[in-house]
Parts: structure tokens; sequence; C-alpha cells
């Protein structure tokens, strides 16, 4: 009895998971879901492959083909939401999380937007996530503005 039990569990599980499995994960092939992160990438970061994401290739492929194909390709490509508030929504929530390397990859993503918004998500963070969390994100922030306006030709 217990262990049809614990069984049916397993399987009412497995049901519920397999029903919340995106429709695009489950009706494209790996190598489209790739591709489809390959170009959100691409659009994010002016033709070019992410720098991050193609270190994470040489050491570890299976966790770069898993953010690729189901962060980029199944998430991030959804309708629902433009760039610009993906954009938003990724920086505050990096940020909140306390993950500023994160947080200034996606800023970095998001400069277009502008540097008072970008700004204005910061401030909100405090309210979630706190001071600290706020304060390195801001540093982060910081550090991008200056390396952009550094860069010959590049406006934060």
């Amino acid at each position: 009895m217990g262990f049809r039990f614990h069984l049916s569990y397993i399987v009412i599980a497995a049901a519920l998971l397999i029903g919340a499995v995106p429709q695009t994960a489950k009706s494209q092939t790996m190598e489209e879901r790739l591709q489809r992160g390959d170009a959100v990438v691409r659009s994010l970061n002016n033709g070019a492959p992410q720098p991050t994401l193609e270190r994470m290739r040489q050491e570890f492929p299976f966790l770069a083909a898993a953010t690729q194909g189901y962060a980029l390709g199944d998430v991030w490509s959804r309708p629902g939401l433009d760039s610009r508030t993906r954009q938003l929504a990724a920086v505050a929530v990096f940020a909140a999380m306390g993950e500023a390397a994160f947080m200034k990859i996606h800023a970095g993503y998001a400069l277009n937007i502008g540097e008072g918004e970008l700004k204005e998500v910061i401030y909100m963070v405090t309210v979630p996530a706190g001071f600290p969390r706020a304060i390195a994100a801001s540093q982060a922030l910081s550090e991008l503005f200056a390396e952009r306006r550094a860069a010959p030709g590049k406006q934060p």
C-alpha cells in the first residue's frame, strides 16, 4: 500500500511537470531551441556571442546549452514582454539576488534604456532586497557606466 501510494504521487508529479513545461520546449528540437537562444544573445549583444556563455561552453558545455536552450531559447524569447521590460526585470532580479556580476551583464544590454531608468531599478531593489544588495548593484552599475564612458565611441 505504501509503495503504491508513493508511486501514485510520483506519477502525478511527473504529469504536472510535463504539463508545466513550456509548449515551445515540448514542440521544438534542442537544436531549434539553441538557435533561438543564440538569436536572443546576438540581438542583445550587437550581433556578437556572449563572452561569459562562451567561456562556460568550454568547461561546462551542458550548463551552457541548458542556459542557451531554456533560459534564452524558451523563456527569454517568449511573447508577452518586450525586450526593454525583460532587460529591466533581469537587472532588478539579479540586483535583488545579490548577483552583481550577472546584473552587470544584463545592465550592459539594457544601457540603451538609459542610465536614469537603470538607477531607478536599483533604488527599487532597496525595498525587497535591502540596502546592502542595492549598494553592491549600484557599485557594479557605476563600474559599467565608467567602462562605457571610457570606451571610444560608446555612451552609457
